[in-house]
């Protein structure tokens, strides 16, 4: 077998992980290949295998030379995430993933499938500095902003899981991707919209999802809202408000304290104006500290100020953590908030949760193995 020359730019740093082909442009990509003894266009082929193909088995790439195969692989996607442990719910078409990065940092990803297709909600960071209180994810503090190979790996195994029948029995596409596992992802800003252009675009260069069903949430850094506006990819974007006033939210989300509400809403409906894409405003319903109905008023009065058909509201249930006092919202208080947005006109959908039987908060199964 030829011996390649050792690309160092794609060795590991310490405390981080190794530099994937994913990490890198079209452009870095052929520079890589180059390095390693290869004409440029295979690059091209190795995109092809992953995001058409979602390999990186080197027995696979039988259209590259077999002197060659396994140095390529081994240099340019080098191994990123080790399953710890995976749970299932509800037959089999809810799968939560638990893996281990290669520092031992533990992050958590969840794939569902439904009727016509199958979503993945992925991870940024391991861990979350935003430290909001009913969270788990919040409670754990930052480890590290995930890389986008790390972000991108969760998304190829989950491709491959679902197209090969792993997930509720039959076959079925990874077409819905929501940025609303741990972490904060425009505090993860590079990594997220590397990923975000890998998931949009076409074969051979990304996994061809459509915009529309790209989903990045935020707790309202304003900052990354408007930087995303301007990227030119109208992805959906999730403001999880969960408070409609500033003295409440400066106690559920802490980053209110930087940007508050109608700074955070502000740059939503900026957001709208740019892409077209109807904001989703993420609400956790906690009993007795969110869910009056002067917060549903409230912050219908404040949607509709910034104008009609900009935004869309989803009510969730809250997933209590073991040992928290945040609790779900009583379903009767639950529908009366739901009813007083609707009777204002604004579009409200509750949103649907999986997974409450295998720690369904995100955060929980890292938590427990630490």
């Amino acid at each position: 077998m030829t011996t390649l020359p050792t690309l160092p730019m794609l060795q590991p740093r310490r405390g981080k992980p190794p530099r994937h082909f994913t990490d890198l442009d079209p452009a870095e990509r052929a520079d890589a290949v180059k390095q390693l003894g290869q004409p440029a266009f295979r690059a091209k082929q190795l995109a092809t295998h992953y995001y058409d193909h979602l390999t990186v088995d080197a027995g696979d790439m039988t259209d590259l030379p077999a002197a060659a195969r396994e140095s390529l692989v081994g240099e340019l996607f080098p191994p990123l995430l080790t399953k710890v442990t995976q749970l299932t719910a509800d037959d089999g078409a809810t799968v939560k993933t638990l893996w281990n990065l290669i520092d031992h940092a533990k992050v958590e990803s969840v794939l569902m499938k439904y009727p016509d297709r199958a979503t993945l909600c992925v991870t940024s960071q391991a861990g979350c500095g935003m430290a909001c209180p009913f969270c788990a994810t919040g409670q754990m503090g930052l480890t590290r902003n995930l890389s986008a190979g790390e972000i991108i790996e969760q998304v190829r195994l989950a491709a491959r899981q679902a197209r090969d029948g792993e997930l509720g029995g039959d076959p079925v596409r990874l077409s819905n991707v929501v940025f609303m596992g741990m972490g904060e992802p425009l505090a993860n800003y590079a990594a997220v919209i590397t990923a975000v252009r890998a998931l949009t675009s076409p074969p051979p260069e990304g996994f061809g999802l459509s915009a529309r069903h790209v989903t990045v949430s935020t707790v309202g850094l304003v900052t990354g809202i408007d930087r995303l506006a301007s990227e030119g990819i109208p992805v959906t974007l999730a403001l999880s408000l969960h408070a409609p006033d500033d003295e409440l939210r400066d106690e559920l989300v802490p980053i209110n304290a930087r940007w508050k509400v109608d700074e955070a809403l502000d740059a939503a409906r900026r957001y709208f104006d740019a892409t077209g894409r109807r904001v989703s405003i993420e609400y956790a319903l906690i009993r007795d500290m969110n869910d009056h109905a002067h917060r549903a008023e409230l912050l219908a009065k404040k949607l509709n100020a910034r104008g009609d058909g900009w935004v869309h509201v989803n009510p969730i249930p809250l997933n209590p953590t073991p040992g928290s006092k945040w609790t779900a919202s009583d379903p009767k208080v639950e529908q009366e908030f739901v009813r007083i947005l609707r009777m204002h006109g604004i579009p409200t959908t509750i949103r649907d949760t999986r997974g409450s039987d295998i720690d369904g908060a995100c955060g929980q199964l890292a938590i427990k193995e630490r």
